[in-house]
């Protein structure tokens, strides 16, 4: 069994993050402490400072120091659309490669009963308070089109029925540029079943 020194502690520590197993845990570890103590340092401080202040916004859910992040705090956004993604991420990815200029709620994950994701877990109590404020007239779900995804928008839609809010789900199929021979059979039936007319 290999000795809990300090340097074992710090290589463990790195494997949880996403994609660092133990060679890149070990590369990792070596790296920072022979060339760029500063940068471990740093790195160590920004990351226990995060930890401590960064929770989710009390309005959408997504991740920020403050109550309210800057998005909800912005009163230039339209309030008549509100857009669902399952991670924080999503909206990253969202502001910078669109023109959308509503809202957002942000799940955390999709309804998965055997892993104990309910409703109350994803935060949909608060969605659906939100929804009855009567802003919203188009909710937006840009929730993958996994199984779980689709049970999800499913779940999401009927509660804005019942608010009597228009819902409207991102288009799927073939990526920008992609050839139809490599795509697959699953997002090209996806495709096909959302074209639309030109």
């Amino acid at each position: 069994m290999a000795e809990r020194t300090l340097l074992n502690q710090l290589i463990d520590a790195l494997r949880c993050l996403p994609g660092v197993g133990p060679k890149s845990a070990q590369r990792i570890a070596f790296h920072l402490l022979e060339r760029d103590r500063d940068g471990g340092s740093r790195l160590a401080r920004v990351m226990g400072e995060a930890m401590a202040r960064i929770r989710r916004c009390s309005r959408c859910r997504t991740l920020s120091e403050h109550e309210q992040c800057g998005l909800c705090a912005n009163p230039n956004r339209d309030p008549s659309l509100l857009c669902v993604v399952e991670q924080p991420s999503e909206i990253v990815a969202i502001e910078h490669a669109t023109d959308f200029r509503g809202y957002y709620f942000v799940l955390g994950g999709h309804l998965s009963p055997l892993d104990g994701i309910g409703p109350a877990e994803l935060g949909l109590d608060l969605l659906e308070a939100r929804l009855r404020e009567g802003q919203v007239t188009e909710l937006i779900l840009a929730i993958s089109p996994t199984v779980e995804g689709s049970v999800t928008a499913q779940y999401i839609a009927e509660c804005a029925g019942a608010a009597a809010v228009h819902v409207t789900r991102i288009a799927h199929g073939v990526p920008l540029g992609g050839e139809l021979e490599h795509v697959d059979g699953g997002t090209l039936a996806l495709a096909f079943s959302g074209r639309r007319t030109l």
